[in-house]
C-alpha cells in the first residue's frame, strides 16, 4: 500500500467528491406529501467517513493510550457520538427537520472535539503533522475520496503503523467528514427555509385538499 498522511489543515481545503446526496432523504416529487421518504445515511459520505473515523479511533487507543487513560473513553465516545449523531439526524428527517439539523450539528461538534484529541496526542509528544504537499498527505487525502468507503482501505496502517501516521490519518478523515456535514448542513437549512418543518407541510396540505375538494364540486 501507498504512503498514507495529511497535515493539520488539508481537510480544510480538500473537497472530496460530492456525487453522493449530502441530503439525508430524497428529495420530493408531491407537494402534498406531508411525510418525506426516511433518509437512508448508509449512502451518505459523511455517514461512511465517520463509522472509519470510529473505527481508527477504538483501534487507535486500544494500542497506543494506557488503559487508565481517560483520554480513550474521550476519543472513542467524541467518534461514536460523530456516527450515531449522523444516524439519528437521518432518520429524524422523517417528521422533524429541526431535529435532523440539530443532530447533524452535534456529529460536527463531536468530530470537531475528537479532531482536537488527535491534535493534543500528537503536540504533547512533539510528534509531527504532515505537510498537505507530502507524498504522504496526498495519498491519505486520495485513499479517503474512495466511494463507497470502508474501514478495510485503512486497516493495514491502523493496525501496523506507529502512532503518529494512525493519528494523522484520522485527521485527514475528520476534516474530510466535517467538510462534508457542513455542506450536509447548509442543504438542510436551506430545505428548511424553503419548505418548513412538519407543521408548515401539514398546513399546506391541508390547504391542497381544501382546494382540491372545493374545485371537485
Amino acid at each position: 500500500m501507498g504512503n498514507p498522511g495529511n497535515n493539520e489543515n488539508s481537510g480544510n481545503h480538500e473537497k472530496p467528491p460530492l456525487h453522493n446526496s449530502h441530503d439525508s432523504h430524497p428529495s420530493q416529487n408531491s407537494q402534498a406529501s406531508i411525510l418525506p421518504p426516511r433518509g437512508d445515511y448508509q449512502i451518505l459520505l459523511s455517514y461512511q467517513k465517520s463509522e472509519v473515523v470510529y473505527q481508527i479511533t477504538y483501534r487507535f487507543c486500544q494500542r497506543f493510550l494506557k488503559k487508565s487513560d481517560r483520554t480513550i473513553d474521550q476519543m472513542v465516545q467524541a467518534a461514536r457520538s460523530g456516527k450515531q449523531n449522523i444516524v439519528e439526524g437521518s432518520k429524524a428527517a422523517t417528521t422533524s427537520k429541526e431535529m435532523e439539523i440539530k443532530l447533524t450539528n452535534v456529529a460536527r461538534a463531536s468530530l470537531e472535539e475528537l479532531l482536537e484529541d488527535y491534535r493534543d496526542f500528537l503536540r504533547v509528544r512533539d510528534l509531527s503533522r504532515w505537510d498537505k504537499q507530502s507524498r504522504k498527505a496526498s495519498y491519505a487525502r486520495k485513499l479517503g475520496t474512495t466511494s463507497p468507503l470502508s474501514f478495510e482501505l485503512f486497516r493495514e496502517f491502523t493496525e501496523s503503523r506507529p502512532a503518529e501516521v494512525v493519528a494523522n490519518i484520522a485527521i485527514c478523515l475528520i476534516h474530510q467528514t466535517n467538510y462534508l456535514l457542513d455542506q450536509q448542513l447548509k442543504a438542510l437549512e436551506k430545505a428548511f427555509l424553503k419548505d418548513g418543518g412538519l407543521r408548515e407541510r401539514m398546513t399546506r396540505a391541508r390547504l391542497q385538499e381544501r382546494d382540491r375538494q372545493r374545485n371537485g364540486r
